[in-house]
């Protein structure tokens, strides 16, 4: 299949630029390692971070001017945290790490409570809620995806994948694995013990990270690799004239000439809860907002020297957070000890976010 590029900044009205301090406040009391995952409750005003210094930290964000936040409550584990997800009503936080275990913290009780076990690091947790209160979901580097019932210590489905897994993300009843090797699998949640898909990614490279699409109407996912690209693919056949990929996170050697190109990491993608436009984020230390309906870049943020390792919105869309950490995208020989960690909250406006009229 042919794909379309997406629209060069350049040739529209919005430029690069830095964020303005207006804008951004630094959150206070950060993890002393990388941020692996920030996720903001549907519920409340809390955000959850994960980190590699073994920590799970929740922040309570004043949404007013001022921005400030609170550390209310945190945990560990034995290890890196590589994500962290919510309950949907909001009272429950579950997080995945390198010590194989998944655990949930309760916000009333303040109690944590291993409640998943892997053979290797659990890279993704997921909430699924159904009729008899909600499964969790993990996607572990020992190939597996297990499906949990918190009242019952044993896994009440585990699919094999083909190998390990690297992201993977929900939207009811859809949800997309994306794995080592570029093979994608694809799963309809009322049947989870069997692929409803399965399919290798449209892209040339690992993936790095998948997020279903949000509020469009159409089943599908964004997908993101080391090679700096990104594809928009949907699972239905009668969307498919919807598919593409274009280039992000490139720097040119060469001003004006695409050849000649670094090329860097994808490290998150998330979605606007309301209006559907997406961002992504890289180890270039850019953040870019985009209109993939309209195939064409919102705004750019360039934060000079360093990745941006992971982005959330909160529930509502009115604020952007995103981690400026080491991504490890180069191993742990470039990894620095004390090297620059902040982690910053956005406050969006609608020429940022909002999609583009048609004309």
């Amino acid at each position: 299949m042919a794909f379309r590029t997406i629209t060069n900044a350049s040739q529209t009205s919005t430029a690069a630029g830095s964020l303005s301090k207006k804008d951004d406040v630094q959150v206070s009391d950060l993890p002393t390692d990388s941020i692996s995952k920030v996720s903001f409750s549907s519920q409340a005003d809390y955000m959850a971070v994960a980190s590699w210094d073994n920590s799970v930290r929740i922040y309570e964000v004043g949404v007013q001017e001022s921005f400030q936040t609170q550390v209310k409550g945190g945990y560990h584990h034995q290890g890196p945290v590589l994500d962290v997800c919510w309950s949907t009503d909001g009272t429950k936080l579950f997080s995945g790490g390198v010590d194989n275990a998944g655990r949930m913290y309760d916000l009333i009780t303040s109690q944590t409570t291993q409640v998943a076990q892997h053979d290797a690091a659990i890279k993704s947790v997921g909430w699924v809620d159904t009729p008899q209160g909600g499964i969790l979901v993990t996607g572990s580097w020992d190939k597996t995806i297990k499906y949990w019932d918190l009242r019952t210590p044993n896994p009440v489905v585990t699919v094999q994948l083909p190998e390990r897994c690297y992201s993977f993300d929900m939207d009811y009843p859809l949800m997309v694995v994306g794995t080592a090797g570029r093979h994608v699998q694809i799963f309809d949640l009322t049947n989870p013990g069997t692929p409803h898909k399965t399919m290798t990614s449209p892209l040339k490279w690992e993936t790095r990270v998948i997020s279903c699409i949000k509020a469009s109407g159409r089943k599908g996912f964004a997908i993101g690799s080391l090679e700096g690209r990104v594809a928009i693919h949907h699972v239905e056949e009668k969307d498919s004239a919807h598919n593409f990929s274009f280039r992000c996170h490139r720097r040119d050697l060469v001003p004006n000439s695409k050849d000649q190109s670094l090329i860097y990491a994808i490290n998150d993608i998330s979605y606007h809860p309301i209006h559907g436009t997406v961002s992504t984020c890289g180890s270039d230390g850019t953040v870019h907002f985009w209109d993939t309906d309209a195939r064409t870049r919102l705004k750019s943020f360039d934060i000079a020297g360093n990745s941006i390792s992971t982005t959330a919105f909160n529930r509502d869309g009115s604020i952007f957070a995103y981690a400026v950490s080491y991504d490890w995208s180069k191993g742990h020989v470039v990894a620095t000890p004390g090297s620059k960690n902040n982690l910053v909250l956005h406050r969006c406006k609608n020429e940022e976010v909002k999609k583009r009229l048609k004309k």
